[in-house]
């Protein structure tokens, strides 16, 4: 039988919640789904999409029917929510978070009872945009959903949910809470501190007349991307997994260091290693599903330059119903081969634009 919630709740209905109620709505579309959130702008909206069947002014008993409820407020704020969960939901009903730390919230379930009932969560998925207007009922699909259950956590259950998850089009990935946290350590928390690291190195570095900001775009505006995320929540998320990214921190500190002495003895053989081995493990990740750092979907096309050129390519996209999120001419090509990059909302959107100007004989280069 089809795992199965039949009254779901929700406590924060951003863009992972309001996407992971939109999926529900999808997949179970009679599923009666009650959610709370501190914008009464995210709750309008939902009722009135058919995406919620009804609007809880606060976390109390308007959640007692609940069989699932799924944290997805901020990490510390889901914390503060638990003791509440405890007092007005039935024994029966399984919580959930969908945070990017899961050793925290997970002290916070035991110091409030729920240990036996709470499994942590945290979808692979995520956008450049925020709130419940962003949200989609494909954002969790063929993404990572990792699970942090704990010693205590009943294994049918653990089974039961990951099938409804598997259900919703996610893929269910099951670790220990610490472990969890050294990996997004590794994979998401660290390269955002690397990147917005060095672009405030390149800041503080530019010339007067900021020759290196005027020159940056292309690969390195690509690499550094995700130095634009909320200030705001990746401090808490620092602050939250803070002895993992720190052990991280060190050992890419030490690989550094070792850089740099490869570069004073000039041990041309050890760059070369890294860049080969740096190269073959990039290439072996697979692209097919998700990561905890969203994905860009973006072409670069060679144009002739002449006028009304990037005119035509928007015209034909258009033709085909295709969104552009950002299209313009690359002048620091050293690391692409295009002339043109066409960044899309989409993957689908992106796969379409490739055959479509392909079709009209334009050299497409896919990154």
């Amino acid at each position: 039988m089809t795992a199965h919630f039949h009254t779901v709740g929700f406590i924060g209905l951003g863009l992972i919640g309001g996407s992971l109620a939109r999926s529900i709505r999808k997949f179970y579309p009679d599923t009666h789904i009650c959610a709370y959130d501190t914008d009464l702008g995210n709750l309008s909206q939902a009722l009135s999409q058919g995406v919620i069947n009804a609007a809880c002014s606060a976390v109390d008993a308007s959640f007692s029917s609940c069989q699932l409820i799924f944290l997805c407020a901020p990490v510390t704020t889901n914390e503060s929510y638990l003791p509440l969960i405890g007092k007005y939901c039935p024994s029966h009903c399984l919580i959930t978070d969908v945070g990017s730390v899961k050793s925290g919230i997970y002290q916070a379930a035991v110091s409030s009872g729920l240990e036996d009932r709470f499994i942590g969560g945290h979808p692979m998925a995520g956008s450049e945009k925020s709130g419940y207007a962003s949200s989609s009922d494909h954002l969790i699909e063929n993404a990572y959903y990792i699970l942090t259950p704990n010693e205590n956590t009943d294994s049918a259950l653990l089974e039961y949910f990951s099938s409804y998850l598997h259900s919703l089009g996610a893929i269910p990935l099951v670790c220990s809470c610490a472990e969890h946290d050294h990996v997004v350590a590794a994979v998401s928390h660290l390269p955002h501190l690397i990147a917005a690291s060095l672009v405030n190195l390149v800041r503080e570095s530019d010339t007067p007349d900021e020759k290196m900001k005027l020159i940056a775009a292309g690969g390195f505006k690509d690499i550094t991307r995700i130095a634009s995320s909320s200030p705001e929540m990746w401090e808490q998320i620092c602050m939250l997994n803070e002895q993992p990214i720190e052990e991280m921190l060190d050992a890419y500190i030490q690989s550094l260091c070792q850089v740099r002495s490869a570069l004073r003895s000039r041990s041309c053989g050890s760059i070369r290693r890294l860049f080969e081995t740096s190269r073959d493990y990039r290439d072996s990740i697979p692209a097919a599903s998700a990561g905890p750092i969203s994905r860009v979907y973006a072409i670069y096309c060679d144009i002739i330059d002449e006028a009304g050129g990037i005119a035509i390519i928007a015209t034909i996209l258009a033709s085909k119903n295709i969104s552009i999120k950002n299209i313009g001419i690359i002048h620091n090509r050293s690391f692409e081969e295009g002339v043109l990059r066409i960044e899309f909302y989409e993957e689908d959107a992106c796969r379409l634009a490739v055959s479509l100007l392909k079709k009209y004989r334009y050299t497409v280069y896919e990154i």
